[in-house]
């Protein structure tokens, strides 16, 4: 998973999680399948319906902000987000995308380089960022970061590293 190209979906600053995953789900919702279908409910009715493999979630400042609830990054992985691309992102939330396996890059002049519906390519071992508007770079990511991207998220990666990814269970 080091490419990830994908359709732009573009939001603006102050995106909290209840809008990504509304609260009134937080104690019913639990099957990926369905919190998937929920990801921006209020905010954005199609997104749900139309978001495919690999898009990606442009947006401002504080992305994330609001509560804790890691559904609002797990619902994007589920309904198959390649990455979210933030100008900033609430630090909870950030370590959310990260132990869903979900990219999280902060690029300090998103969203202004995007439109919405571009194809775009994200290169997470190179740290660049491919679009119509050319070139782009976003800080590098740490190595144990990326494994835990290709892992798909903290819980696989914790498992694999300890010898207990499903080959070497007693």
């Amino acid at each position: 998973m080091q490419l990830i190209t994908g359709r732009v979906w573009k939001y603006g600053d102050d995106v909290n999680t209840d809008v990504i995953f509304p609260g009134k789900y937080t104690y019913t919702v639990t099957d990926p399948q369905e919190m998937a279908k929920i990801a921006f409910e209020d905010l954005d009715p199609n997104f749900a319906k139309q978001v495919q493999p690999g898009d990606v979630i442009v947006a401002g400042k504080n992305f994330g902000c609001g509560s804790s609830r890691e559904q609002a990054a797990f619902c994007f992985k589920y309904a198959r987000v390649g990455a979210v691309v933030a100008r900033s992102f609430s630090r909870l939330y950030f370590r959310n995308c990260i132990n869903a396996g979900l990219p999280a890059l902060t690029l300090p002049q998103s969203p202004d380089l995007f439109q919405p519906g571009e194809q775009i390519t994200i290169d997470l071992q190179m740290g660049r960022i491919f679009c119509a508007a050319g070139e782009y770079s976003f800080p590098p990511l740490p190595n144990a970061v990326l494994g835990i991207f290709q892992q798909g998220g903290l819980i696989p990666y914790t498992r694999k590293s300890l010898g207990l990814d499903g080959a070497n269970q007693r």
